[in-house]
């Protein structure tokens, strides 16, 4: 009995500590773009993709020369106004 109570303690102090991990890395990955290394440079052909469908469905006009961290900020406006990002 003892045994089986150890192992079950063992695997809920396990999934505990996964969880705990899990969301470290997710807070990890939530950065502001103003802090990005790369947020100067040009947007990736995904956002420059998903811009122009969020503006399309959205009715507004995408700004010209967007930085990777600019276009990220708009990307989060857009889904907020288009509901999508929910």
């Amino acid at each position: 009995m003892i045994g089986v109570l150890a192992h079950l303690f063992e695997e809920r102090v396990m999934t505990m500590t996964d969880r705990d991990n899990q969301q470290a890395d997710q807070n990890a990955a939530i950065k502001d773009p103003d802090e990005w290394v790369t947020g100067d440079e040009p947007p990736t052909a995904a956002q420059e993709s998903y811009l122009h469908t969020l503006a399309r469905e959205a009715n507004a006009e995408i700004p010209a020369d967007l930085t990777k961290a600019e276009a990220s900020k708009q990307i989060d406006e857009l889904q907020a106004e288009t509901g999508r990002g929910q």
